[in-house]
């Protein structure tokens, strides 16, 4: 007498367990689009930052190089070691020969192989060897092509820390009237609760005048990862508003992309500076700039409250270029800044 009643329960189960797996995967595509659709993200109550476009002068340069700004470029995805890598060092380089930056930030992905010496000699050190030479200092974040060695790779300057912080100062008057730019890389790969812990510190403490992000995994993107970036939003992006952070910058998309300011924060994709899928940028009503014609690179001002950017391309084409009004950073919760 049980075997009927047991045949008809795992019939049930056969037949209701598709249907309850079917509405949980449509309550996740519909929170996912939700958090994709750009109206949701910039109708709050976050006032929103004006970006202006550049126009590029005669040398074919757009950023102002203002007296005692902090210049620096941005490169991600670029281990490959092959000649577009190269092509697009090569340039970076003779871009530095107008607009003379003292940093590089490097958003993940910057080794594509095991890690072994001749690697990161093929991958880095030659193609970057100028850059190098001159002094220029290279900041690494992780990405999920990297070995676990690069965190002690000495050029790099990770000084053996998956997600670390570190701070510049500009001004034309120098220390008497500074203003500091504070840097956060962060591990998008292993976003784990000492982390989250440690970033909302780190952003809470900090007085800075900006605060720049970069790390891999994009939060906004209109390429193939938009369901993964709808997830990592809703940890960072909390952290980012309340904290009042400026800039987001990320690779793992292997083209360029600036997207709307969302919720009072600019976002770059800048992931092609070796690696590059051609055509991957799908249509959105996020994408303000896009180019995924050719690698490139991205070059970044800092004077005051302005930040002037122009992304590159490998045969040196302006691709975007514009100015970043800053807004002003939020007070800390009283039970944090006390």
């Amino acid at each position: 007498m049980t075997r009927p009643r047991r045949s008809r329960y795992v019939a049930l189960v056969w037949v209701v367990a598709p249907v309850l797996a079917a509405a949980v995967m449509l309550v996740w595509l519909t929170r996912v689009w939700r958090d994709e659709a750009p109206a949701a993200r910039s109708s709050g109550p976050e006032p929103s930052p004006v970006v202006a476009p550049l126009a590029a002068g005669g040398d074919g340069l757009a950023l102002p190089k203002k007296l005692g700004s902090l210049r620096f470029a941005v490169i991600g995805d670029v281990g490959r070691g092959d000649p577009k890598q190269y092509d697009t060092a090569a340039e970076l380089t003779r871009w530095r020969e107008r607009f003379d930056f003292s940093l590089v930030l490097m958003l993940g992905d910057n080794m594509y192989a095991a890690g072994t010496p001749e690697d990161y000699a093929a991958r880095f050190e030659r193609p970057y060897k100028t850059l190098l030479d001159a002094g220029v200092v290279f900041y690494a974040a992780r990405g999920n092509h990297d070995p676990p060695g690069i965190v002690t790779y000495p050029p790099y300057n990770m000084n053996g820390n998956r997600y670390y912080s570190f701070t510049k100062k500009e001004g034309p008057l120098g220390p008497v009237a500074a203003r500091t730019v504070r840097f956060v890389a962060i591990d998008t790969v292993n976003l784990d609760g000492a982390q989250l812990a440690w970033l909302r510190g780190e952003l809470t403490v900090s007085d800075t005048d900006w605060e720049i992000c970069f790390y891999h995994h994009p939060l906004y993107t209109s390429g193939r990862y938009s369901f993964a970036a709808a997830r990592l939003r809703r940890v960072l992006e909390p952290i980012f508003v309340q904290h009042g952070v400026d800039v987001g910058l990320a690779g793992h998309e292997h083209f360029y992309e600036r997207v709307l300011p969302q919720r009072g924060v600019v976002y770059f994709t800048s992931g092609a500076a070796g690696a590059l899928r051609v055509g991957d940028i799908r249509p959105s009503s996020l994408t303000v700039a896009g180019f995924d014609e050719d690698t490139h690179f991205l070059l970044m001002e800092i004077s005051g409250d302005d930040l002037f950017f122009q992304a590159v391309s490998r045969t040196g084409r302006t691709v975007d270029a514009g100015h970043i009004k800053r807004l002003p950073h939020p007070r800390p919760p009283p039970s944090i800044g006390k």
